[in-house]
């Protein structure tokens, strides 16, 4: 079941990615620029951070089992709009729906979570969170090899039929779970809304996982415009090639759940924070030299997706009874970090280029950096545990 879940994760945030790669080609397509290609990615993860708010909260309140297929068989529409998109305008609005739908990812981790047991729930998280991981950083290599052997619509075309297959296979492998009886929607919402004000660890660390998607963002959306631009000139297939370097990041997933486990968290946040900030020095070196450029996407990559495991670990032990509402805050405020990255990083690089994103992404990390030292400094307990 723990090996199911990675994958159904891995699968179903991969569609939230697959236009990374692809956006100087759907540029060129459309005839548009960089910052109006890059409302692509940007629109997909305000629809993920609009799931998040609106749908994750169900999965408290309606079986997995029904409530998964449902919201990937959304995707699987959206999808398909994507494929057929006639102009970059419809493209956008259907990678809004998309990114809605791709929220089925985050109603499996808290699932996850449920079904584990105490000892081991970091560990369990941490598997899972590596397959959405590397649903994440493969779907930029699946993608561009799948553009180079057909179109950019073509990629759009295989996701369609992958979430439609996942779709059938959890209908029927969904264990059953316990709900909470009683709950409607509205208090639903409220309730979520509520332990965000009530739980200061959980606005920690959803500060924490906002600064980290932010930066995340910064890089992978900008990426494909340098790499596709002077001196690389590489192709859709060569870009998305990049994917495999980050898988470095996924690869410490269970790693870091373990670390959480046995308490060390606090040193582990402020390490995968410093490495965020850190990785972009040789990021800015990567202008000219794709060596270095593969170092900084492996600390970059170990930093964002160890604090992101690390953070999970640590939100779920504030309101057992209550991990979807818990998940719905903290990534609602995480992929609100990566739209504003994503966002920010289109229109520094039309107006200062590589180095602006290079600058942009240092400031992101030091922020990080100091908070994270904060939290060190200052340990919080959840209240409900208390």
């Amino acid at each position: 079941m723990v090996l199911l879940l990675a994958v159904a994760c891995g699968l179903s945030v991969a569609n939230l990615y697959y236009a990374q790669p692809l956006l100087h080609t759907i540029a060129q397509s459309f005839g548009v620029g960089s910052g109006t290609a890059g409302l692509v990615v940007t629109f997909g993860q305000v629809g993920y951070a609009v799931g998040l708010a609106l749908l994750v909260p169900v999965g408290d309140l309606v079986q997995p089992r029904k409530l998964v297929p449902a919201v990937l068989g959304v995707t699987t529409v959206a999808l398909i709009a994507s494929a057929v998109a006639p102009s970059v305008g419809l493209l956008i609005g259907a990678s809004l729906l998309v990114g809605l739908g791709s929220v089925a990812a985050q109603i499996l981790v808290p699932l996850a979570a449920t079904l584990a047991s105490d000892e081991k729930r970091g560990q369990v998280v941490g598997t899972v969170m590596s397959g959405l991981l590397l649903g994440i950083l493969l779907a930029r290599t699946v993608s561009g090899f799948v553009a180079a052997t057909g179109s950019w619509r073509t990629v759009f075309w295989v996701a369609a039929a992958l979430t439609l297959l996942l779709v059938v296979v959890l209908s029927r492998a969904l264990p059953v779970t316990t709900l909470k009886p009683g709950v409607r929607y509205g208090g639903l919402l409220r309730s979520t809304v509520q332990l965000f004000l009530n739980e200061p660890l959980l606005r920690r660390r959803c500060a924490l996982g906002a600064l980290g998607m932010a930066t995340f963002s910064v890089f992978w959306t900008s990426i494909a415009f340098l790499l596709a631009g002077a001196p690389y000139h590489y192709s859709d297939e060569v870009i998305g090639l990049f994917g495999l370097v980050g898988a470095a990041g996924a690869l410490c997933a269970t790693f870091a759940g373990r670390l959480a486990d046995q308490g060390r968290s606090g040193l582990a946040t402020s390490v995968f924070c410093v490495l965020i900030a850190v990785s972009f020095g040789p990021i800015a070196a990567g202008s000219t030299s794709v060596w270095w450029l593969i170092v900084g996407i492996v600390l970059l990559d170990i930093g964002v997706q160890g604090l992101q495991v690390t953070n999970q670990s640590i939100i779920y032990t504030v309101a057992p009874h209550a991990r979807s509402r818990i998940t719905s805050a903290y990534m609602v405020c995480y992929f609100t970090g990566g739209a504003l990255g994503s966002a920010l990083a289109g229109t520094v690089y039309d107006s200062a280029g590589w180095s602006g994103i290079c600058w942009l992404g240092v400031g992101i990390g030091a922020a990080a950096s100091l908070l994270s030292i904060v939290a060190l400094r200052r340990p919080l307990v959840p209240s409900h545990a208390s």
